[in-house]
């Protein structure tokens, strides 16, 4: 008798992507857990090492676009490939960092391996995971990766005082080299190229998918994506998501330390609590986008579960400032970011209903707008620190959260940039 059930290598696909999201995060969170050793032994000060952040997000921004352009032509098995190997490199040479402009250097060359990346699971998950899936897989993406950063305090700061920070820096930079080899033997671009799947689950990938990316040549195709009405919104709703996150893995620890004399074990915890929030908040922000978009609609089960994540978010960081209690302020802070990473889900699977075969080039060109605010958070929370209080970096944010909700309303995922 046949069996006609349908294989289940999508599900190993998922695998290696959360294996990916779990490194980046690792790799990328680490260095503010550590900042305060490197800021000691290279001597740092805050202005400098908010340009050492900056200058990973800039590098960021910079080549996020083209990398998507060459994974939605070249497909994401060479390009991810090059991509985590990059990074892990440059994880290993933070190690070999002596003073501010080598730190500066290695940090963006860490920045422009790294770009890419998000667009690259987005592309892999437009060909390899059905419509119906999207949401939920995203969350789980997500999750994966904020459970990673959730954790990197607890893991750096005992390994930081056995080994010192260079050290660190080394082990942490081996695990992408690894994933690297193994995706490159396992992986095909595309589920009909890979000897695990049967003809069942090809069926169930591909009803209703997109298919090849088209060309990415041409001032039309430009301006058709620039130009279309779902794009500067899409952009402006990503802006304060990643703004927000940044100041978590940069400056929340200082923030903590001085703005309410947490020790070291506190520190930890408190530190990490935004991101391992944010582990049950991607899950349930993936399930709910595809739950809600089932009973009610694409637009509602996107945009309105965004938009009210981001309503929540606000409020609970401008609550952070209103607390003299140092536990509720860090918790009003890690619910806010959690509430803004339930959009998530929400984000990345309209970059899949409105992106299509070129998923990796529009979820680049939102990724790009968030990375621009990755770029400008250390900077103005220093400078708002500085001229301020640690409370106007938080108003700033909250306030970015409301914009955010302001730009889901015309977000309309049911509407494709290239038809």
């Amino acid at each position: 008798m046949t069996n006609t059930a349908p294989s289940r290598t999508r599900f190993r696909v998922v695998g290696f992507m959360l294996a990916l999201a779990a490194i980046t995060y690792l790799d990328r969170a680490c260095i503010a857990t550590l900042s305060p050793d490197i800021r000691r032994d290279l001597g740092l000060d805050k202005d400098q090492m908010s340009w050492i952040y900056s200058a990973f997000a800039i590098a960021y921004a910079a080549f996020e676009i083209p990398t998507a352009c060459w994974a939605d032509r070249r497909g994401t098995r060479l390009v991810l490939t090059r991509i985590v190997t990059w990074w892990s490199a440059f994880t290993l040479l933070t190690a070999a960092a002596w003073n501010f402009p080598s730190m500066l250097v290695v940090r963006f060359l860490f920045g422009a391996g790294e770009a890419g990346a998000w667009p690259g699971v987005g592309r892999t998950f437009s060909r390899w995971i059905p419509r119906s899936e999207r949401g939920t897989i995203q969350g789980i993406f997500f999750a994966a990766a904020h459970l990673a950063g959730g954790l990197t305090p607890l893991v750096a700061l005992p390994l930081m005082q056995l080994v010192g920070w260079r050290w660190v820096f080394v082990l942490f930079g081996i695990p992408g080299i690894v994933w690297a080899v193994a995706w490159y033997r396992w992986f095909q671009d595309e589920p009909d190229e890979h000897p695990s799947v049967n003809a069942a689950e090809l069926q169930h990938i591909s009803a209703g998918r997109d298919g090849s990316a088209g060309h990415h040549a041409g001032w039309a195709y430009w301006k058709r994506l620039f130009g279309h009405r779902n794009t500067l919104p899409l952009c402006l709703m990503y802006f304060p998501n990643s703004f927000g996150f940044y100041f978590c893995i940069t400056w929340l620890p200082d923030y903590l330390k001085e703005q309410h004399g947490f020790n070291s074990v506190e520190l930890g915890f408190f530190t990490g609590l935004p991101l391992i929030l944010s582990v049950t908040a991607d899950l349930c922000g993936g399930v709910a986008t595809d739950l809600v978009t089932r009973r009610l609609g694409l637009r509602i089960g996107r945009s309105g579960v965004g938009a009210i994540s981001y309503l929540v978010a606000g409020g609970a960081m401008i609550a952070a400032t209103k607390t003299s209690h140092p536990a509720a302020a860090a918790w009003c802070i890690a619910i806010a970011v959690a509430a803004s990473m339930f959009t998530l889900g929400a984000a990345w699977g309209t970059v899949i209903d409105v992106g299509g075969s070129h998923t990796g080039v529009v979820g680049a060109a939102m990724n790009t707008s968030g990375q621009i605010g990755s770029v400008i958070s250390p900077l103005l929370v220093t400078w708002l620190q500085k001229h301020y209080d640690w409370n106007a970096p938080l108003l700033a944010i909250g306030g970015l959260y409301f914009v955010g909700a302001a730009a889901w309303a015309f977000i309309n995922p049911t509407r494709k940039i290239f038809e």
